[in-house]
């Protein structure tokens, strides 16, 4: 019984999958990179929102080391349910 060889020989099957692999390796090695104006980080530190925001934080830092911050369970539930539901 004599048994041919069906594919080409010398050729790995396995090539294409290795090359892809390597393709998609050296796009990961990229790094994004984002600039920020100057203008935007002034912008940023000058922001009324920043300073409100710093001085809600604050203050919801002073109630939960008091003691004194309290959940209200069923206003959690409540937009719970009405953020599924409508």
């Amino acid at each position: 019984m004599k048994i041919n060889n069906l594919g080409p020989t010398g050729i790995n099957p396995y090539k294409k999958q290795i090359n892809k692999m390597a393709a998609v390796e050296s796009k990961a090695s990229k790094a994004d990179k984002v600039e920020i104006s100057a203008e935007a980080k002034q912008l940023l530190e000058t922001s009324p929102v920043t300073t409100a925001r710093q001085e809600k934080v604050e203050a919801l830092a002073n109630r939960v080391k008091n003691g004194s911050y309290k959940i209200d369970s069923n206003a959690i539930a409540k937009s719970v349910y009405d953020f599924y539901t409508k």
